[in-house]
């Protein structure tokens, strides 16, 4: 039971950090800009036919590559894309809503083509729903791992970005493009890893209630969301007695009919553990989604699970931490491509009448994958668990700075608060 904790609380996003007052330095950053002749970029908006409202988190695919995106909270995208390339086709999809294929010349370089995705009604008699219940399923998905994900490890390319709010105001974004080294699904010992590429941040280096919040692990711990790769997290050996699993809908991801099996941890389980969704494909029996959060009622216990160090006299309430994970399909094969943690909480100081609130969000897009060139990073070289991105990367004005490499596109209050956060530091600068 210890082992399993310490491993639940090395992936939780994240440790969290409480330090006193805290400088940061922001050393000069002179590497060379990609080469972006050879891309061409397309920016899109998807939305919901009936409502016109927007559809965040949307999947975004390059029909003939492994270039893929997805949307940010205001349902908008880009994608970059070889000139060279025959790609021509956009693939988008989305839970509950039909596949549009959607031709690139619709799309400018300069202006935001809105797709309008149409609802998917299921009619339920041309659906044939397994008598087996929700946990012969969740077996079922287990034994069927080998069939449905990568039996050989892989590379991967993917974008990463960590904010920090107190309050609604952020005071650190940061962002990464970074390589991963993904190990076969069948092989335990095969433990992922990260490398970080390139990246940036924007940072409001002002003391923050004299407390300087960190997130340690960034994109490492966030790989690990993976929870068919890392079933510890929700379905490790001990799940039958943890968890409550029902068959509670079926619906259509990606054009493909799905059973939604709905858990929660079962009454007399008093450790802090998860209630959500998994979605699971039919035909195949693999999990390609999952939504879940922590059970945050005992906060003392839950508080545990995230905060590494604070200073005496602090109190941390932590308040929600949900999480999101994605897959897609490709040749009869399941591949991670997703993942979102977003972590809220209250710090409370004797003494003081007032409360501040903290959340931290991060986010990661595959957005290239190969089985080519498969090497394992140097220990020198991998993004560890106790590394901390924002101490890692440089502060970022150039608009160009990833020239053709795939990204989530910003949505609108953090491009605010980059352009904020940077008039600030640039007014600093010019004072001293």
């Amino acid at each position: 039971m210890k082992t399993k904790e310490r491993n639940r609380s090395i992936w939780m996003m994240a440790a969290l950090l409480f330090l006193g007052a805290t400088l940061y330095a922001f050393p000069g950053h002179d590497e060379e800009l990609s080469d972006t002749i050879n891309y061409k970029a397309y920016y899109g908006k998807v939305v919901d036919s009936k409502t016109n409202k927007a559809l965040p988190f949307a999947t975004i695919e390059a029909l003939g590559s492994n270039a893929a995106t997805v949307t940010n909270i205001d349902g908008e995208f880009i994608i970059k894309i070889e000139r060279k390339s025959d790609v021509s086709q956009l693939k988008i999809a989305y839970i509950g809503f039909q596949n549009k294929i959607l031709e690139l010349d619709k799309l400018s370089d300069k202006g935001s083509y809105t797709v309008k995705l149409e609802q998917t009604a299921i009619q339920l008699k041309q659906v044939t729903i397994r008598p087996q219940d929700a946990m012969e399923l969740i077996a079922d998905v287990l034994a069927n791992i080998r069939a449905n994900y990568s039996d050989q490890p892989m590379m991967m390319r993917g974008f990463y970005r960590e904010t920090i709010q107190r309050g609604r105001n952020y005071v650190s974004i940061s962002e990464a493009i970074i390589d991963v080294y993904k190990g076969s699904y069948l092989n335990e010992y095969q433990v992922d890893q990260v490398k970080l590429f390139r990246g940036r941040k924007s940072a409001d280096v002002e003391r923050m209630d004299t407390v300087l919040f960190k997130v340690q692990g960034g994109p490492n711990t966030t790989i690990l969301m993976d929870v068919v790769k890392n079933p510890y997290i929700l379905l490790s050996e001990e799940y039958l007695n943890i968890y409550d699993f029902r068959l509670s809908d079926v619906i259509t991801i990606d054009d493909r009919l799905h059973y939604v099996i709905s858990f929660n941890q079962k009454e007399y389980v008093d450790d802090p553990y998860y209630k959500g969704r998994l979605y699971i494909e039919m035909d195949r029996l693999a999990i390609s989604e999952a939504e879940f959060e922590l059970n945050v009622e005992n906060q003392d216990q839950a508080a545990r699970l995230f905060i590494k160090r604070k200073p005496m006299g602090m109190s941390i309430i932590p308040e929600r931490a949900a999480y999101r994970a994605k897959y897609t399909i490709e040749d009869d094969r399941w591949y991670f491509t997703y993942a979102r943690a977003e972590v809220k909480f209250k710090v409370n100081w004797k003494k003081k009448f007032f409360n501040t609130t903290y959340s931290t969000m991060s986010e990661l897009a595959i957005t290239d994958r190969t089985y080519e060139g498969i090497e394992k990073f140097a220990g020198r070289e991998r993004f560890k668990s106790n590394d901390i991105l924002n101490e890692k990367v440089y502060i970022f004005f150039d608009q160009g700075f990833w020239g053709g490499y795939n990204v989530i596109e910003p949505d609108q209050s953090i491009q605010s608060a980059i352009r904020k956060l940077n008039k600030k530091y640039l007014k600093r600068t010019a004072d001293v």
